[in-house]
């Protein structure tokens, strides 16, 4: 019987590589699919409003419309398994409700301290400006995102963050309301074809400082 080793931590993040050219031949399954993105949507957010949406591209169809919207990333949309437009929802507000009867009937907050926070919530955020309300969504969408990445990476699969596209037509294309779901950027996924190139990084005692 043989066995599969699981990376490490350290070897994911070390390892991971931003791949352009994928083996069109493998594809990731729907439930494969859900299983990355479920770990990915652990990540944090602010107030745990969770405001990342996800719009897995993956057909045909989806594709030859992708095409057009990321003209310069052509390799990508032809030769992943799929391509992740990852949205912030303007209105994630509105799910606030739902998150936090979510967490009692997980048994992790108890009813009270939920009829607490979501009225202070939606009061605090209901009159924030839209820019301030999109640069919150926006760094959470990063941190997301970069658990695809990892997540990706370490069950052997390859992906590529994409910021050259068209972000004013692409919700439309999709049927989204271009109003309420702002993209923050696409990632392709699938197996490697290429090795990538390796990349330095600044020393960390360059950039980091003690206090």
């Amino acid at each position: 019987m043989t066995t599969t080793t699981q990376p490490t931590y350290a070897q994911t993040v070390k390892e991971r590589r931003s791949i352009r050219v994928y083996d069109p031949q493998v594809k990731i399954s729907k439930e494969e699919m859900m299983e990355i993105l479920d770990e990915a949507a652990l990540a944090p957010s602010s107030l745990n409003l969770q405001p990342w949406r996800f719009l897995v591209i993956d057909s045909e169809e989806g594709k030859e419309t992708l095409k057009d919207l990321a003209k310069f990333n052509q390799r990508q949309v032809e030769t992943s398994s799929a391509v992740i437009a990852v949205f912030v929802d303007m209105q994630s507000i509105e799910t606030t409700q739902e998150i936090y009867d979510l967490a009692v009937e997980k048994g992790v907050m108890p009813a009270d301290v939920r009829d607490r926070q979501v009225p202070a919530i939606q009061n605090m955020l209901k009159d924030i400006p839209r820019p301030e309300m999109r640069a919150m969504n926006f760094i959470d969408a990063g941190l997301v995102s970069m658990q695809i990445m990892l997540s990706a990476q370490a069950r052997g699969y390859a992906t590529n963050p994409i910021g050259g596209f068209e972000k004013a037509r692409i919700a439309e294309a999709y049927g989204l309301e271009k109003d309420r779901f702002e993209p923050v950027m696409l990632i392709s996924i699938g197996k490697a074809a290429e090795e990538g190139y390796q990349s330095v990084r600044l020393p960390i005692e360059n950039i980091a400082k003690w206090v």
